[in-house]
This record gives structure tokens, C-alpha cells and sequence, in this order.
């Protein structure tokens, strides 16, 4: 007898020394969690994010040493009508009085008139370290509304970066913290319905949140070779909690079914250990891939998402290997206890004839078009969904404005107030210049003359006050000029005033000035730079992506065609949930149905994220369903009987893996900004295309038309065990859903 799979020794181990294998992965959770939080968290800085013209103009800007203090104002405004000027005087300076006497205010500026006269503007500047205002804004805006009691007549209203920024924290964390509430019970009460025991349902929760918490630590000591951004402890648990619970999943049906066909607890998880245990295997190696094809885009924030992901996954599938074999066999029947009886009675695994599960009876049903009328099963569902994917031709990329942000807030209700009386508040390009010092004089000259004739153009807001507000650096090197546009930053017009700028304004007047550096950045520049950086990478990463997958699919089923086969349905999930996202997100249908308002766009970053993303997490079903059916090619079924097999034996723990999904990530899109909505959807939406219409009908209906072709392989790649017999024997009946 030959060496057994190292997935089956693992679990054999683990299995016979259970405490050992416990105390070993608690160990090692607690050690990875602590060891990460004495080291530390090293997060991305600006020179790490830079990317395109933007992020050249960020490099300039921070290399002139300015001092940037966070800065509020107070907005005057009528109730209704015009302005009462005395009355908004006496209230501006009522303001300002009361604001000198602040803890934590540095300066008052003079009241400002917008240039309609309907609102008076008094600017604050704020002390400390700009970072912590929104968390020291308060004492602010409770004297701003001490102002607005004692003059009802007019709208007095505190607006500014940190009160928008204390309102935003006050809104995600009330919206991440039902989500935080809302996912564990709701992944636990559809693992309860699909086990119909609690232990059972426990134990995949237990994995996931545990490879989460070693992951988070280990990530925070990877932070210190790839700095991490504010976003991956969120991917960690997402992606952790998604796996974490298929693999066990996976895992631990397949350990009831063989018990249920009367094999003792140690053989079961040995049995599991060989079949599902090697799935998770291949399913993990699938992910870490796809992740691993983000670091390709040469981009901090998908870099440190790529490596928190990799962290979760590998971890996820260690548990699942050790820890994961050692409960089952330390629980041995008691993971079906307690039991919810009609749950039970639903879920139980049935054992038919010839010790073999009994066959039941809905997906058979399902799968009868597939398999009697492969061709045009598979024309007609591949149209369908090549229809849904037709709508991503159109996709748009753009980032999320100020114009997204829920107004649901005083704070944003009041920045509308402000943008609109004084326009220069609102959506600008920066113009950074980096000269030798002797040139500073000329430079600030040359930027003069550019605010003076962007000023003149309607694609531009004229500068408010004294003019405009040129800053240069201490070493007068840096000099830097805000360049205000009246339209919202998703805006052609704001668009167009961008190119404008780079192309014409720009040029023109800094072009003849010896040793110039020059680029334009801010929110418009950061959109648009962005997101020509994600169409130039995006085909980069998708074939590295295909490429390995294929290797490794193909080494795994010992397959070209299955490896083939596998991609092609991967990129029409994946395209049909692009499709999806669009036809709901790039229009306005869906904004009462949802709860938003249409950006017209998707998100920039999310095109790639999803895709490694669903990618990894499709081929956790492909590699677990292709694996039962090749288990039944292996038996000797013929390619028929072998794709019936595989389908219903393993529809139910893809439906429930799947249904978990879809659940937490739905909650996603109950959050309250546009690209948690999108994420949520688009998730959710390709989880349940994947698990339903192309692992159902889709995949049964092409492996069933392709035959014995399914297993073509050259010879160098050919494996005995992926062989079928020449003369296979007939099936059980109990295992064939259809004919």
C-alpha cells in the first residue's frame, strides 16, 4: 500500500491525539493574535499609495513640509429668503467670540460674505495634530449650537472636514456594528438549518473566527514587510469568515455521510480527510492564487488586502486539516447533539442501498434538462447568462464623491449649504509645483496668472476673499494652488475641467520655467488616475490568475479539458455578475429599492477585487463538486451517471455553504455608503448565480455533452486514477438523480 495523501496523515494524527491537536491550534491562535499586537500595526503612507499624476502631486505636496491644521467653519444662512446682514453680523461675531474661548481652536478668521451676500462664512482653524480632530470637534459644534439658540432667526451650522468626519464615523460604525451583530447569528441559524444539530452548526463558526483571529495577527506582523491600509481587517474577516465556514463545511458533511454509512468516527474523518480534506487543499491553493494575483498591481491597497486574504486562507485550510479532524473525532456523535427535531429530521444524513447516500429527490429533478438535453441546456442557460455579463461592456469607473455620502447628517446637509453659497469649498485640482528655489518668485507669478484665467472660465469657481491662496514651502521649493471647480467631483464638467487644466492651463503657465516639476492632482485627479490604473492592470492580474488556476486545476483532476472547462465557467460568473452590478448600480431603478442614489459608476477598485475574489471563492464549489464527480468516475460509473452523482451528493453542502454566503454578504448591502452596497450585491448576487444556475445546469449540461472528453489529458499529465475503467459497472440506483 502506498504512502497516504499528507491531508489524510494530518488528520489521522489529529484524530488519534485530539487534545494534542486542540492545545496545538490554540497555541498557535494565541500566539499569532499576541505576537501581532506587540509588534504592531505598519500602515501604507501616501508615498505608498501613490499612483498616476495624482500621486505625483501628493509626492510634491508632501515634500514642501507644510503644516496642514484641520480646519471648521461657521455657516450663516437665512431660514428662507435673504440674508439679514446686521443680524448675521451680530451672529458671526457672537460666533467667533464664543469660539476664541474653545479648548482646542488655534484662530477665528474674519467673517467672510459669499458674493450673492446670502451667507456669511467664519473660518476656524483648528490646534493639535489634524489626524485626532474629528475626534476633538465636539466642544465645536456644541458652542456653534449654543450660537444658533441665541439668534432662531437665521440657520447658524458648523461644517468642515472633522465635523464630516465625525458624522461619518458616528453613521459606519452604527451601520458596521449591526452588520457585526446581524452576520454571526445569521450564518449560525443557516448552518443550524443545514445540520439540524447545534454542535454541528457551532463548529464551522468556531474554525472561521479562530483562523480570523490568528490571521488578523499574523498580518499585522506581514504589515512590517507590506504596510497594511484601513481596509484589510475588514477583508480578513470576510474573506476568513467565507472560507473558514466552507471548508468546515465541506468537511464535516462529508464526515456525517460516511458515519451515517456505519464507518467508525476514526475512518469517517479519515475518509473525509481524503476527499474533502483534498478539495479544501485544492479550493485553498485556488484562492491564495487569485489573491496573490492583486500584488501584481503594484498597488498598496491591494497588496495588503492580497496578503491579509493569503494569511486568512492559508490559515483557514491548516484548521481545517488539524484542528477541524480533531473535534470531529473528539466528538465523535455528539456533533449531531443537540439536535433540533424537525430540522433533524429534514438534514440527516440517509444512507439507501448498497451503503451508499439516499438519492434525493429535488436535485434530480433539477438536473434532468442537463443531463437528457445537454445541448440545449447549455445554450440556453450560457445566453442567459452571457445576457446578464452584456451590460459590463458599458461599465464606468469612478471613485465616490462628497455627493454619495449619505445626507442624513446635519453635517452633510450642512456642506450642500456651503458648496453652494461658496463654491470654492467644494470640489478642487491642486496644483503642485516643485522648482529650484531661486524660480519661486516666477512660479508663484505663473500660478497667479493661471487662477487669474481659470477664474474667467465657467468650468471653474473664481477664488473667494482676497484672491487666490498660493502656499510655499519653507525652503521655497514647493509651491502649491487650489483650483476650485462648482461641480460635483463625478461631474463631466469637473472631469473636463481636469484635462484642462493638465492639458492647456498648466502647461502654458509653468511650462518655460527652468528645472519646473508639475502635476495636478485632488479628488477628480484621484478618480480618474485611478481607475486608468485598474483598466491597465486589471488584464495583468486576470491572466496570471487563469494562468496558475489552470495549472493547478489541470495537476489536480489530471485534466485539460476539466482545467479548460473550470475557467470558462469562472469568467461567466464572474462576467454575469459584473453585468448584474452595473444594470443595477449604473442606473436608476433600484435607488428606492436599495437605498441609494445612483453614482452612474462603479466603484473603482471593486472590478478587481471582485474578480480575484469570486474567482477564489467559485472554485471552492468547482473543485468540491468535480471532485465527487470524478470519485464517481473512479468508482466506474460512465460520465452520465458520474455527473448525476457528483451534482446530488454534493448539492446540499454547496446550497448551504452558498446560502451562508449570500446571507453575510447581503448584509453589506444594507451599509450605508454606495461601495459597501456594491461589494454587498455584487457578492451576493455571483454567489448565488455560481451555486445555482452554473453549478446546477451549466456544468452538468457541458461535462455531460463532452463525455469521456472531460478526462482528455497528454500523456505526461495522465494519472491512473483519472482513468476511467473501460468497461465501468453499472451504478447504484440510489446514486443516479436522473437519466
Amino acid at each position: 500500500m502506498g504512502r497516504r495523501p499528507v491531508t489524510v496523515r494530518l488528520a489521522r494524527w489529529s484524530a488519534e491525539h485530539p487534545w494534542r491537536a486542540i492545545a496545538l491550534w490554540v497555541v498557535f491562535v494565541a500566539v499569532c493574535f499576541v505576537g501581532g499586537n506587540a509588534a504592531g500595526l505598519n500602515e501604507a503612507t501616501d508615498d505608498d499609495q501613490a499612483i498616476g499624476e495624482f500621486g505625483r502631486a501628493q509626492l510634491i505636496v508632501d515634500s514642501g513640509g507644510f503644516h496642514e491644521p484641520a480646519t471648521e467653519n461657521v455657516l450663516i444662512t437665512p431660514r428662507s429668503g435673504t440674508l439679514d446682514q446686521a443680524a448675521a453680523k451680530a451672529a458671526a461675531d457672537d460666533a467667533a467670540a464664543r469660539l476664541r474661548q474653545v479648548d482646542g481652536v488655534a484662530s477665528v478668521g474674519a467673517p467672510m460674505p459669499s458674493r450673492d451676500g446670502n451667507a456669511v462664512l467664519v473660518p476656524i482653524t483648528m490646534s493639535g495634530d489634524p489626524e485626532t480632530a474629528s475626534d476633538r470637534v465636539q466642544p465645536l459644534r456644541d458652542t456653534t449650537a449654543k450660537v444658533q439658540e441665541s439668534h432662531p432667526a437665521l440657520r447658524v451650522e458648523q461644517v468642515g472636514g472633522p465635523s464630516i468626519g465625525q458624522a461619518l464615523d458616528d453613521t459606519l460604525g452604527k451601520d458596521f456594528k449591526r452588520a457585526e451583530l446581524l452576520s454571526l447569528p445569521v450564518t449560525l441559524a443557516i448552518l443550524i438549518i443545514a445540520f439540524g444539530a447545534l454542535i454541528a452548526a457551532g463548529v464551522p463558526v468556531l474554525l472561521a473566527l479562530s483562523s480570523v483571529a490568528a490571521a488578523m495577527g499574523l498580518s499585522t506582523l506581514a504589515s512590517h514587510l507590506v504596510p497594511a491600509t484601513d481596509t484589510t481587517a475588514s477583508v480578513i474577516l470576510l474573506i476568513g469568515m467565507a472560507v473558514g465556514v466552507d471548508y468546515s463545511l465541506f468537511y464535516v458533511r462529508r464526515e456525517r455521510e460516511e458515519r451515517a454509512k456505519g464507518r467508525s468516527g476514526l475512518d469517517a474523518v479519515e475518509i473525509a480527510a481524503e476527499t474533502s480534506g483534498h478539495a479544501v487543499v485544492v479550493s485553498g491553493t485556488a484562492v491564495i492564487i487569485s489573491m496573490a494575483g492583486l500584488l501584481l498591481a503594484q498597488d498598496a491597497i491591494f497588496s495588503s488586502l492580497a496578503v491579509g486574504s493569503i494569511l486568512v486562507v492559508a490559515v483557514a485550510v491548516i484548521g481545517s486539516l488539524t484542528v477541524l479532524p480533531a473535534l470531529l473525532a473528539r466528538l465523535g456523535r455528539w456533533v449531531d447533539r443537540p439536535r433540533v427535531p424537525l430540522l433533524w429530521r429534514l438534514t440527516a444524513p440517509r444512507v439507501g442501498r448498497h451503503g451508499q447516500p439516499a438519492r434525493p429527490r429535488f436535485w434530480p429533478a433539477l438536473l434532468k434538462p442537463a443531463l437528457r438535453a445537454p445541448l440545449a441546456t447549455l445554450v440556453v442557460s450560457v445566453g442567459l447568462l452571457l445576457a446578464l455579463a452584456a451590460p459590463a461592456l458599458g461599465m464606468k469607473l469612478k471613485f465616490p464623491g462628497m455627493e454619495d455620502v449619505p445626507r442624513t447628517t446635519a453635517a452633510m446637509q450642512a456642506y450642500d449649504r456651503l458648496t453652494a453659497a461658496f463654491p470654492s469649498n467644494g470640489t478642487s485640482h491642486t496644483v503642485a509645483v516643485k522648482a529650484p528655489a531661486e524660480q519661486a518668485d516666477r512660479v508663484k507669478a505663473a500660478l497667479t496668472g493661471l487662477a487669474d484665467r481659470a477664474g474667467a472660465d465657467p468650468l471653474f469657481a473664481p477664488a473667494e476673499g482676497d484672491g487666490p491662496k498660493i502656499k510655499v514651502s519653507a525652503d521655497r521649493r514647493v509651491s502649491v494652488l487650489e483650483v476650485a471647480t462648482p461641480y460635483a467631483s463625478r461631474t463631466d464638467e469637473a472631469s473636463r475641467s481636469l484635462h484642462e487644466l493638465r492639458q492647456d492651463l498648466v502647461p502654458a503657465a509653468l511650462g518655460g520655467i527652468p528645472g519646473v516639476e508639475y502635476a495636478v492632482g485632488g479628488g477628480v485627479a484621484a478618480s480618474e488616475d485611478y481607475a486608468d490604473h485598474i483598466w491597465a492592470k486589471l488584464p495583468l492580474v486576470a491572466a496570471f490568475v487563469l494562468a496558475l488556476t489552470f495549472l493547478v486545476m489541470a495537476w489536480t483532476f489530471r485534466s485539460v479539458v476539466v482545467a479548460l472547462t473550470s475557467i470558462l465557467l469562472n469568467l461567466l460568473s464572474a462576467g454575469a455578475a459584473y453585468g448584474l452590478l452595473v444594470l443595477v448600480f449604473q442606473g436608476d431603478w433600484a435607488e428606492g429599492l436599495l437605498g441609494f442614489t445612483s453614482m452612474d459608476a462603479i466603484v473603482t477598485w471593486l472590478p478587481m477585487f471582485l474578480f480575484v475574489v469570486l474567482f477564489g471563492l467559485s472554485m471552492d464549489y468547482h473543485v468540491f463538486v468535480v471532485s465527487r464527480i470524478r470519485e464517481g468516475i473512479r468508482q466506474g460509473m460512465s460520465n452520465k451517471d458520474a455527473v448525476a452523482y457528483g451534482i446530488t451528493s454534493s448539492a446540499g453542502v454547496v446550497t448551504s455553504a452558498a446560502i451562508v454566503m449570500v446571507g453575510v454578504f447581503s448584509i453589506f448591502a444594507t451599509l450605508s455608503t454606495i461601495d459597501f452596497k456594491q461589494l454587498g450585491i455584487g457578492l451576493a448576487a455571483a454567489i448565488l448565480l455560481d451555486a445555482t444556475i452554473i453549478r446546477a445546469v451549466v456544468l452538468p449540461s457541458l461535462m455531460t455533452l463532452l463525455g469521456d472528453a472531460n478526462w482528455w489529458a497528454p500523456r505526461f499529465l495522465r494519472g491512473r486514477a483519472a482513468t476511467p475503467p473501460a468497461e465501468p459497472p453499472a451504478p447504484a440506483p440510489e446514486l443516479v438523480g436522473a437519466r
